[in-house]
């Protein structure tokens, strides 16, 4: 009798050992899958933050009086990217974003920075980056989904809980990024 019940604590304890383990793994898999997707959503961000001096020298060169618009956009510019926080990237890129739509907007009112062709190439590289950008957030985001729905649904929170698995921020769009700015080339 006594040995039937230590064999059955010993299965027991067999099984939390193997659900623990597995559980554990699971959730490394998918934070490794998540940081993955963002350091190739960075790679596209870098991609971006190298072009914004370029541009803005160009618009400020034709277009003087936007100044404050083109101030915002450099003082974003001006952080220092390497240091920032993953949470803090989706943020100021968020704010980057906003600026350089305002950048482009304000192009419209100057022809000889339309055809400039300093301008039309940056233009171009911009357009390229920000659609890979936007491939790479909707990777970054599904990745994202997988380990919240993990972190957060049962078993898979206790075990989170235990190894301190948090969620993490999606990269959403702001309400700028939801309306055509109505840009032409």
């Amino acid at each position: 009798m006594g040995t039937a019940i230590l064999i059955g604590v010993g299965a027991v304890v067999l099984l939390l050992l193997i659900l623990t383990i597995a559980n554990y793994n699971k959730l490394v898999k998918l934070r490794t899958k998540t940081e993955e997707a963002f350091s190739t959503m960075d790679v596209y961000l870098v991609k971006r933050w190298e072009l914004i001096p370029k541009l803005v020298d160009v618009v400020k060169a034709y277009a003087a009086h936007e100044k404050e618009t083109i101030r915002k956009v450099t003082e974003l510019r001006a952080r220092e990217y390497g240091s920032l926080s993953e949470p803090d990237k989706l943020k100021l890129n968020t704010d980057l974003t906003k600026g350089l739509g305002q950048i482009l907007a304000v192009s419209e009112g100057y022809p000889e920075l339309k055809s400039s062709e300093n301008f039309l190439q940056l233009s171009r590289d911009l357009f390229q980056v920000e659609d890979e950008i936007a491939q790479s957030r909707k990777y970054y985001n599904g990745c994202v989904r997988m380990f919240n729905t993990k972190v957060e649904t049962f078993p898979g929170n206790l075990f989170a809980g235990m190894f301190g698995f948090r969620s993490k921020p999606m990269f959403e769009a702001t309400e700028l990024q939801r309306t055509d700015v109505g840009v032409k080339m």
